[in-house]
């Protein structure tokens, strides 16, 4: 083993004091007890996580072993129609929304901080917060299977199928506001994840030396935080149509079903590529520890994952190829589709590179059994998916098993074989035992021929045209046997998840003090010696495979020896570094365990819940807990009065703070702001596209409210922003009580610019329920309204700690983000005026 660089050697002037270590395992020390549900740390946090996440596996596993028994035989009457209409509905959207993603966050948390270097991720309460709101609605959502109130109306909840007058009853409202709450929930983790990647990384580790999981995580947050909003806008405007007649999907007032379509796959295709990056990446990073030798075409490889990531926004009609779309649009589709094979072609060729540059030839062990697996399913789905991508194919495979049996090629195949391969490879990183080889042998085998017999035939069936999500067949379409097959099978991968599950009972003892070590030899800094407090000390790191490249790097980082050894402040901490060079820039104080982001998660699934129930007094009583909760989490997460530079050892004295557009804090909001950014931007489109509709059903220049309103809301707008932005050099002064006064003021005239529109709408005689335009109109305008809200919460928040005393120029983050939050709220209020009022008479 060659390297470039010469393992760095730290000066180590101070001698550390002798209770160091015993202060950081006090300030890291895991709470017991009823404390337990208020953990922070990544470590409790991801393990809880993945193991919710096996669980939602597990139990949509079983639904899918009562369809394939309903299915093994012709003219079967064990399950009826409607039953079966939830089990395939609960099905999808538990394996899509419920496991697949949370999955590949869960491992994400609980490993990323120690891959990249880091004591924890830069926002610890947010990890807790985003976990529990995830398990707390997805446990009660799933338990709607049991009164009769799941959804039926498929996973992708097409309207008008799921309209009010089609499905009149609760059960679609379950899955519009359960959903829609759940993908918050994994917004808030991917805008912590790409924090933590881009700014808490070891020093000396660029992006060039960065872990290939940490770059396909990376593009997993980017998808994530702009691909998401678009089916929250879908399930809100759905949610709207059911509740109050807005008709943006009913085609007699203008409304438009395709819309939904149109939304859903903008978000439902990339999904596909979401779960699949993530899975890759742990996929590069187990080869070359199994191969004893780095990763062949490192760079080729991050271009592929950067590539795939962009490609996937493109191939979202994809799925409409038989919706009567202009052949011109299905073609640019078509090609992206076709496209995206060849950054994913240059992962797998470098893979197989990688093995075959292999130094040391180890016996086939589970992690490897379970990559090789990967190969062959994948690819096979891959070659099924080029297939569904030329069009004339597509409108005969469409909506057949064919569909199914590739669905799962590429979704089984590319994500849930790479998992069980991270489990049996990650689990020493923290469990005093590795999983057994033999029963994961036993577990692989299982599994893989469990699918291919169960998924195999199905392309057959679907070519013979067995219609997908149909719960009987006749007899004389002579696909019994088949079905037969395809049920055996799916038995056998459920004997192998069992074997599975077997193992962990047997071997799996989590651990924070001894683990069962770096069994592989691997390189990556996740398998430094560890504890509650993640590593002792934070190495410089020189290459890409540091354990290889810098001998003693582990007896090193567990003496202290490196960055941060200590706890400064008595304070949990970790090193934020530049995003570009990683070189140190400050010390993060992390805060520690609290009961707000478990209030906070569970106030806001009982505010969504209780919605579909329509208790509505009940529900506000919840979102008011989530909002005090909220305020709590984020007021006792300062953490005291300003702390001098700190040594963290090599000569290195470094701030305990930092404010501004350097600050963590605003990294975090500027990502926030995007997200919010693509919910306007889901929202402007569905309100273009049914323009394209149904323009007959726009008002002309006539009709139009006079323009004084508009102007007079613009200019409410822009003094609002202004004067927030005023605030500015006085609290750099530190004056503060001009800043006491002038944010509520600027929050009210962004309040009252958004309630001044709405009302100019309202008073001339515009309803939301009179057609798909006064519905968009009305949801436009509802949104604005929505942000001055919430910027009126945060203008509120930063003037009650003005007076409490926790401003000032030094510790300024509650203003910097809240004054962000203005100057977009006041951007997207502009924008939105102009569409509402100057397109129409552009266009009129």
């Amino acid at each position: 083993m060659t390297t470039d660089h010469a393992p760095p050697e730290l000066p180590n002037p101070h001698p550390r004091p002798e209770g160091e270590l015993g202060q950081l395992e006090r300030v890291w020390k895991r709470p017991s007890g009823w404390r337990t549900l208020t953990v922070v740390n990544n470590t409790s946090i991801g393990l809880l996580y993945i193991g919710t996440a096996m669980l939602f596996f597990v139990l949509a596993g079983v639904l899918a072993l009562m369809m394939r028994t309903q299915l093994a035989a012709p003219d079967s009457n064990l399950i009826g129609h409607a039953l079966y209409n939830q089990l395939f509905t609960m099905h999808g959207t538990v394996m899509m929304f419920l496991f697949a993603v949370p999955a590949v966050e869960a491992v994400a948390v609980l490993l990323l901080p120690n891959m990249l270097g880091a004591r924890d991720l830069p926002f610890p309460r947010l990890s807790a917060y985003a976990y529990w709101a995830y398990a707390i609605g997805g446990l009660v959502f799933f338990c709607s299977i049991f009164v009769g109130l799941a959804p039926d109306g498929g996973w992708f909840m097409y309207p008008p199928l799921t309209s009010a007058q089609y499905s009149p009853a609760v059960n679609a409202d379950l899955w519009l506001l359960g959903i829609g709450f759940i993908e918050i929930s994994a917004i808030a983790g991917a805008i912590e994840l790409a924090v933590g990647i881009l700014r808490t990384r070891a020093p000396g580790m660029t992006l060039d030396r960065m872990p290939v999981f940490a770059w396909t995580m990376l593009v997993f947050c980017g998808m994530v935080i702009i691909a998401f909003p678009a089916v929250i806008v879908a399930t809100a405007l759905l949610e709207l149509e059911r509740a109050f007649d807005m008709p943006f999907f009913i085609a007699g007032r203008g409304g438009d079903p395709l819309l939904w379509q149109h939304l859903f796959w903008f978000f439902g295709h990339p999904e596909v590529y979401i779960i699949f990056l993530p899975a890759a990446g742990m996929v590069s990073m187990i080869i070359p520890a199994m191969a004893g030798t780095p990763l062949v075409g490192y760079r080729l490889v991050v271009l592929a994952v950067v590539s795939t990531g962009f490609l996937s926004f493109g191939l979202w009609v994809h799925h409409m190829f038989a919706t009567g779309i202009p052949t011109l649009s299905l073609s640019f589709a078509s090609a992206a589709s076709m496209a995206v094979s060849v950054p994913t072609a240059i992962q797998i060729f470098a893979w197989i590179a990688t093995i075959a540059a292999a130094v040391r030839l180890r016996p086939l062990k589970p992690p490897m059994l379970f990559i090789l697996g990967f190969f062959f399913v994948f690819v096979i789905g891959g070659l099924t998916g080029v297939m569904v991508a030329v069009i004339p194919f597509d409108l005969q495979a469409h909506d057949t098993y064919f569909v199914v049996a590739h669905l799962h090629y590429v979704l089984f195949g590319g994500m849930v074989f790479p998992l069980f391969a991270a489990f049996y490879y990650w689990t020493p990183v923290i469990s005093a035992r590795a999983l057994s080889e033999r029963l994961g042998r036993w577990a692989f085998w299982l599994m893989f021929v469990g699918f291919n017999v169960a998924f195999f035939p199905m392309h057959f069936t679907g070519l013979a045209g067995m219609p997908r999500r149909v719960y009987t067949y006749a007899e004389s379409q002579g696909l019994g046997p088949l079905n037969m097959v395809s049920t055996i099978g799916a038995y056998l991968i459920a004997a192998g998840v069992v074997v599975f599950v077997l193992d962990l009972a047997r071997n799996f003892r989590p651990s924070e003090k001894a683990n069962a070590g770096n069994v592989w030899q691997a390189g990556t800094l996740e398998w430094l010696p560890s504890g509650s407090y993640g590593l002792r000390s934070i190495p410089e790191v020189t290459s890409r495979e540091p354990l290889w490249d810098q001998p003693g790097l582990a007896q090193e980082v567990a003496d202290g020896r490196h960055y941060l050894p200590g706890s400064p402040g008595g304070l949990r901490s970790t090193l934020v570094t530049s995003a570009l060079e990683a070189r140190p820039h400050y010390v993060l104080a992390l805060p520690g365990p609290a009961w707000s982001p478990l209030l906070a998660a569970l106030g806001t699934a009982g505010f969504f819940l209780l919605l579909t129930f329509e208790f509505l007094l009940l529900a506000a009583a919840f979102g008011v807990l989530a909002v005090a909760a909220l305020w709590r989490w984020l007021w006792d997460a300062d953490t005291g009065p300003d702390h001098p530079p700190v040594d963290i050892g090599g000569g290195l004295r470094l701030p305990m703070m930092c404010s501004g557009a350097a600050s963590h804090a605003s990294w975090a909001m500027m990502l926030l702001l995007i997200v919010c950014a693509s919910i306007f931007g889901s929202l402007m489109f569905s309100y273009l596209f049914l323009w394209t509709t149904g323009p007959e059903l726009w008002p002309g220049r006539a009709a139009l409210p006079s323009p004084a309103a508009p102007l007079a809301s613009a200019a409410l707008l822009s003094g609002g922003a202004a004067l927030a932005a005023a605030c500015s050099p006085a609290l750099t002064r530190d004056r503060q009580a001009m800043l006491r006064w002038s944010l509520p003021a600027a929050a009210g005239l962004l309040a009252v610019s958004a309630g001044l529109d709405l009302h100019t709408h309202w008073r001339g005689g515009l309803r939301p329920q009179a057609s798909a335009y006064a519905a968009a109109v009305y949801a436009v305008a509802g949104l604005q309204a929505v942000f001055a809200g919430v910027t009126a919460v945060m203008a509120l928040f930063t003037a009650a700690r003005s007076m409490a005393g926790r401003l000032r120029p030094t510790r300024r983050s509650p203003y910097d983000v809240t004054l962000m939050m203005f100057l977009y709220t006041a951007a997207q209020g502009l924008i939105a005026l102009a569409l509402l009022h100057a397109f129409p008479r552009l266009t009129g």
